[in-house]
C-alpha cells in the first residue's frame, strides 16, 4: 500500500500499517503552541510517546525519522521520540529569513491598561502584507486576518501610532515579548539496528545509512589530475598512478538555509576564498605554528594541491530554494494551510534518509508538501491527515505538481 493520502487520525492509521514496512518517516508535526488558535496545534499528540512508539513499530530497523519542531517545544518532541525507543542521531537547523516577529508591544499594552488612547495613523494598503503573500504565496484563510482583508478593500489600514500616551508607557517604549523567528530545529532519529552492525543491517533492510553523495553541496571546483605515490598515506599501491580525482561536492552539514537567509549570509561575509594550498606549501608559519589547518598534521608540507573556491559563506550549506511553480501555486489549488514547508527542502531531507524507490511515511501530511517531494524524488509515499480540508488540498496539490490526472477518491494515483 503506497502513494496514498489517508484521511484519519494517525494514531489509528499507524496501528493498521504493517510492522517494519516503512523505509523512512519525514514529517512536520504540530508544535503544540496553539498556532493561530488552530485546534490541531494543541492536542498534545506530538508529545505523546504512544505516537512515536507506533512510528517506531512500522519503521524498518535502522529506518530514520525526520521531524520538525518549534523552538519552544522541540525538546518535548525530542524526549518523546527518544522515550519511544528511537536513537537521537542529530538536530539539524533550518535557517530562514522570512520569519515575522510575533511580539507583544508592552508600551501599547500599558496605555490600553491605563485607559490612554493613542493617535490613529492610516497605513496605505500597499504597505500592508497581502494575505496571499504569506507562506511563500500559498495564502492563508482570510478569516484569520480580517483587518488585512479590510485594508485591501478600503485602501488603507488604521492603527495606533507608536507614540506612547502615558508616562508609564513612555518608560517601556521599545520593549516587546519575543524575538524574530529565524530557524526551526529538525530532529533526526533512527530506529535501532536489528543486526550486529550497520553494514549487515543495510544489506538486510536497506536502511540505516545516510545518502551522503546524493546530498552533497554543489560547488564550483573543477576536477584535476593528481598523482598518487606509494609513500602517500592514502595510496597502498606499489607503483605511482595518475588519474582524475573527482569531487562531487561538499559533505552535507546539519545546517540548512533558505534562499533569503543564504543571501543575507553572503551579504555579510562578502566574497571569500578558501582551501587552496599548492603542493609543497608548508603548514607552519614563521613561529612554527600551524596555518590553514586545525589540529595535528602528520606532515608539515602539503603533498598535493588542495581544492579552493570562492563565494559567500552560504556555499558550504544546502540552500532550499522555492521552485517557480511552487511560488505560483494557488492558481489551481487554494492552499489554506498556514505552515507549508518548501518542497525542495522536504525532497532533500527525504533523499538523505531514504533508500532508492523507498516508502516514505508522513503521519501529519497537512497540505502534502512531503508527499509531493517524495513523488518528485522517485520515492513512494503514504500520508496521513486528520483534517478533511487538508486531505483535499493535499490530493489536489499532488495532482497539480506531480500528476496529469486528479488523485482518485481513495487517495491513490
Amino acid at each position: 500500500m503506497h502513494d496514498l493520502v489517508i484521511h484519519g487520525d494517525c494514531l489509528d492509521v499507524l496501528s493498521e500499517l504493517e510492522e517494519n514496512s516503512i523505509d523512512s518517516i519525514v514529517t512536520d508535526p504540530p508544535y503544540e503552541i496553539q498556532f493561530m488558535n488552530r485546534s490541531w496545534d494543541s492536542t498534545g499528540v506530538s508529545f505523546s510517546v504512544e505516537l512515536w512508539s507506533k512510528c517506531l513499530r512500522v519503521l524498518k530497523p535502522g529506518g530514520h525519522l525526520i521531524s520538525f519542531g518549534g523552538v519552544r517545544t522541540a525538546h518535548r518532541i525530542t524526549c518523546a521520540i527518544e522515550d519511544a525507543g528511537f536513537e537521537i542521531r542529530d538536530i539539524l537547523m533550518w535557517l530562514f529569513g522570512s520569519g515575522y516577529p510575533k511580539s507583544h508591544d508592552i508600551s501599547k499594552a500599558i496605555d490600553r491598561e491605563l485607559g490612554h488612547s493613542r493617535e490613529k495613523v492610516a497605513i496605505p494598503s500597499s504597505q500592508v502584507r497581502n494575505p496571499k503573500s504569506i507562506n511563500g504565496g500559498t495564502g492563508i484563510d482570510g478569516g484569520d486576518r480580517p483587518w488585512m482583508q479590510k485594508a485591501m478593500e478600503t485602501g488603507y489600514h488604521e492603527m495606533d501610532s507608536n507614540v506612547p500616551s502615558s508616562q508609564e508607557a513612555k518608560m517601556w517604549h521599545g520593549w516587546g515579548s519575543a524575538l524574530k523567528p529565524a530557524y526551526e530545529p529538525i530532529i533526526m532519529a533512527r530506529k535501532p539496528l536489528s543486526e550486529k552492525n550497520l553494514a549487515l543491517n543495510v544489506l538486510k533492510w536497506g536502511t540505516g545509512g545516510l545518502n551522503i553523495d546524493a546530498c552533497r553541496i554543489d560547488h564550483n571546483e573543477k576536477p584535476k589530475i593528481v598523482t598518487r605515490k606509494a609513500e602517500d598515506h592514502f595510496w597502498t599501491g606499489k607503483k605511482p598512478i595518475t588519474k582524475p580525482e573527482l569531487h562531487t561536492g561538499r559533505w552535507p552539514a546539519n545546517l540548512l538555509l533558505d534562499g533569503f537567509s543564504a543571501f543575507m549570509l553572503d551579504e555579510q561575509t562578502g566574497t571569500l576564498k578558501s582551501g587552496l594550498m599548492k603542493k609543497g606549501t608548508t603548514r607552519l608559519n614563521s613561529e612554527g605554528e600551524g596555518k590553514n589547518t586545525y589540529g595535528y598534521m602528520s606532515s608539515d608540507k602539503v603533498k598535493n594541491d588542495t581544492y579552493g573556491d570562492s563565494g559567500g559563506a552560504s556555499r558550504f550549506f544546502y540552500c532550499a530554494k522555492v521552485s517557480p511553480k511552487e511560488r505560483t501555486a494557488g492558481q489551481k489549488v487554494d492552499n489554506k494551510h498556514p505552515t507549508v514547508k518548501p518542497i525542495n527542502l522536504m525532497k532533500y531531507l527525504i533523499t538523505l534518509v531514504t533508500p532508492a524507490c523507498g516508502l516514505v511515511l508522513d503521519p501529519f501530511s497537512g497540505s502534502g508538501s512531503t508527499l509531493i517531494a517524495a513523488a518528485l524524488g522517485g520515492f513512494h509515499f503514504v500520508g496521513i491527515e486528520r483534517e478533511e480540508e487538508y486531505v483535499k488540498i493535499a490530493r489536489a496539490r499532488i495532482a497539480e505538481f506531480v500528476l496529469d490526472t486528479t488523485v482518485n477518491a481513495q487517495g491513490g494515483t
